[in-house]
């Protein structure tokens, strides 16, 4: 199934959810994987995914979309984002390689109504329905010129010119959408980045816990060590000795494999975490 061309991924795609894709590149949006994926499992939610992006930042939205379900479903395959929205051909004939093995390890079976299962939005060039403005009737009229011969003259109405102010409103409310969009997204990354320094902030304090208790510890059994000595060298006592020598056993245990540094040899500084 890897190896498949590009011929035979873009036929099963466009055969499976009723499209026009002409390059593999344009798997890059991100819509087409959402819908296989809806294909297999029937619960991703498409309403939120742009059939229509142009932009990066939409294809990143789409992808987010993609990773709820790989989430949701516990696929643990990586979804290299940056790579794909580039829109180039390797990266994305290699993932939808992959995505077709996926699908037909899972797929259900039956049919699976592609075009109403994303209400009739199209992705690329669809094979839906022709959604173009219908052609526009012409007239003929014939003469007959002196020779006897007939001649046919075709009137074609102009077209139709679009007004400046049709033009205007159409671009301003575009650029509207996609203004509000970028906000949106904006907005979720600075929360997004205030969410992760939050968490540093927390490793950071929980660390230095560690290290105080650490530091507290140590100085614990450093006196313990030095009492210990300071009563073996003071002179015989044999139930003193015998619980002495006890705890310093005890002190002194080591595991197998763990070797005691030889005195005047120089410390080694433990990580921290």
């Amino acid at each position: 199934m890897m190896g498949e061309s590009r011929t035979e991924l873009l036929a099963w795609l466009n055969d499976l959810l009723q499209l026009g894709y002409t390059k593999v590149e344009q798997c890059g949006t991100g819509a087409a994987h959402c819908q296989i994926m809806d294909s297999i499992f029937r619960d991703v939610p498409l309403t939120k995914v742009k059939f229509d992006a142009k932009h990066e930042y939409e294809y990143v939205q789409n992808f987010k979309v993609l990773q709820g379900v790989f989430d949701k479903h516990k696929i643990e395959q990586a979804i290299p984002v940056e790579r794909l929205i580039k829109c180039k051909f390797q990266d994305n004939l290699e993932f939808l390689q992959w995505v077709k093995k996926y699908w037909h390890q899972l797929y259900p079976g039956g049919d699976y109504d592609a075009v109403g299962r994303r209400r009739g939005q199209a992705v690329g060039a669809s094979r839906g329905p022709s959604t173009s403005v219908p052609p526009r009737k012409t007239t003929s009229t014939s003469s007959v010129s002196k020779a006897g011969r007939v001649t046919t003259t075709t009137h074609r109405p102009p077209p139709r010119a679009s007004t400046p102010t049709q033009n205007a409103r159409s671009s301003f409310s575009h650029n509207q959408v996609d203004r509000s969009e970028l906000e949106n997204l904006q907005s979720e990354y600075q929360k997004m980045v205030a969410e992760m320094q939050q968490q540093v902030m927390e490793a950071k304090v929980a660390v230095d816990q560690v290290e105080k208790e650490r530091e507290f510890y140590f100085a614990k059994l450093r006196e313990i060590e030095v009492y210990v000595q300071s009563k073996l060298e003071s002179g015989p006592n044999d139930d003193v000795v015998s619980v002495l020598n006890d705890v310093s056993q005890i002190m002194y245990k080591t595991e197998d494999g763990f070797e005691i540094p030889a005195e005047g040899a120089p410390e080694v500084e433990q990580e921290t975490f």
